[in-house]
């Protein structure tokens, strides 16, 4: 009985550190991690609700599996639109308490917080991901392509960044005449989140999936 506890509190405490830290991607404004700064740029264009963007951002990456997989495709996966409107409500209500605003800070202390970010980000993405449960839709839509094209997770999911990166500065770019979302802390979130999972897997996650009796 404690094993299940403990496997379902690993992973929810995994999907709030990664809304707490994309939360503080955005407070930090030096641009989001690239999936959420698809959303986050629509949103701030033409003034709409954060949580919403991101809901229907991920629900597009459901979708996208069920395409991908064809007759393969699981209907469980559709869980992970239950994630998504739970974890989208999250973030949105993250990023309006949070007491932090960039202009007060310089660009050290704004740095330093999305490295705090980078942080909660990578240690949110190991729980999540190790737990073996619901995966967020972000991590979803890469492990189909991965099956997909036959790559590694971990090149399919730097291919996969630096797109929405793509989409998100041609959006801006497009509609909003200036980059919004993506910065130097998109290219520091793509370059460190995967270095801080694994660290994170090699000092903690061993130990916390054989307590969860994760195989």
């Amino acid at each position: 009985m404690k094993k299940p506890i403990l496997r379902w509190s690993v992973y929810l405490l995994g999907l709030f550190s990664l809304a707490f830290g994309i939360s503080l991607s955005i407070k930090a404004n030096l641009g989001t991690s690239p999936i959420s700064s698809v959303a986050y740029c629509i949103s701030s264009i033409w003034g709409l609700n954060l949580g919403v963007m991101n809901f229907l951002v991920y629900a597009s990456f459901v979708a996208a599996q069920f395409i991908l997989r064809g007759k393969n495709c699981r209907i469980y996966d559709l869980l992970q639109l239950v994630v998504s409107v739970v974890f989208s409500w999250a973030m949105d209500k993250l990023v309006g308490i949070i007491p932090y605003d960039s202009a007060a800070h310089g660009l050290w202390g704004n740095l330093l917080l999305m490295l705090v970010a980078i942080v909660f980000i990578g240690i949110g993405v190991s729980c999540s991901l190790n737990m073996r449960l619901v995966p967020n839709p972000g991590e979803g839509i890469v492990q189909a392509l991965s099956e997909k094209t036959g790559w590694s997770q971990g090149l399919t999911k730097n291919v996969f960044d630096i797109g929405c990166a793509c989409v998100t500065t041609a959006i801006s770019l497009i509609f909003g005449g200036k980059l919004i979302g993506v910065g130097v802390g998109t290219v520091a979130a793509m370059l460190g989140v995967g270095r801080v999972v694994a660290l994170f897997n090699h000092l903690v996650m061993k130990k916390l999936r054989g307590a969860a009796g994760v195989a």
